[in-house]
């Protein structure tokens, strides 16, 4: 007799457990939610240039001659650009990538030694927007080849990238608020909150290569006139997407 109404017992508390988690699991299937994405942009001025200068140097017979060529060229240009950065402000210059190999060509299935190449490419790190140009001309003026890639970003990207989440954040509330309005309920709570920031920097940047056969006032109107940047803007986009519950 103990044992059946002790079986009754423990059913009845299944029973009783299963009554009470059903509200529960209704109401988290049937809570409802609402979905919105937003976005805040800004245009700023570049305060930094990020400069990939490149020096490479060629011999067909010895390789020890072309990195001796290209360490005599790399350590002027270096010191060239060390005199023309401010370090108090941040600027630096370093080299980033070294190589030394032979240059091989192919006639069919054969392959023809050719050269040697010797590359050294340095970045320059600066706040002196202005001297971005002359920088570039001093640079290849000493033996530089090439000018591989010129970035222009702004210092206080993760300021303005904050206060544009923090703008399009607010956005999100307020329109969530208003659809749930005009369906007759009532914004209680974030479900999520996706959010993302980034910066398209619609610079172009132009530079001229001074040409090896320019000779004579060609060559003197050419040396006069400074390799033109144009700064152009950077554009930062914050997007939130975001879900709110409501009720």
């Amino acid at each position: 007799m103990k044992k059946v109404l002790l079986s009754i017992t423990a059913l009845s508390l299944i029973l009783g457990c299963a009554v009470l988690s059903a509200p529960a699991v209704a109401e988290a299937v049937e809570r409802g939610f609402v979905s919105v994405n937003t976005s805040a942009n800004t245009e700023l001025t570049p305060d930094i240039a990020d400069i990939s200068i490149a020096i490479q140097t060629y011999d067909s017979k010895s390789l020890q001659k072309a990195t001796a060529e290209n360490k005599q060229i790399s350590q002027k240009v270096l010191s060239a650009l060390k005199v023309m950065i401010n370090p108090l402000q941040g600027d630096y210059v370093k080299t980033m990538d070294f190589t030394a190999s032979p240059v091989y060509s192919y006639s069919g299935s054969k392959r023809n030694f050719d050269k040697y190449e010797v590359s050294n490419t340095v970045i320059i790190h600066t706040k002196s927007i202005d001297k971005v140009g002359a920088m570039i001309d001093k640079a290849i003026s000493l033996g530089a080849t090439n000018v591989n890639n010129l970035a222009l970003s702004v210092s206080n990207y993760d300021d303005e990238c904050n206060e544009l989440l923090v703008t399009a954040t607010k956005k999100a509330q307020n329109r969530a608020n208003l659809l749930a309005k005009s369906a007759s309920t009532t914004v209680t709570g974030v479900r999520s909150l996706n959010v993302s920031c980034s910066a398209n920097n619609s610079i172009t940047p132009q530079y001229r290569m001074l040409a090896a056969n320019i000779g004579g006032a060609d060559m003197a109107e050419a040396k006069a006139a400074s390799t033109s940047i144009e700064k152009g803007i950077v554009k930062i986009y914050a997007t939130v997407n975001a879900t709110f519950f409501v009720k």
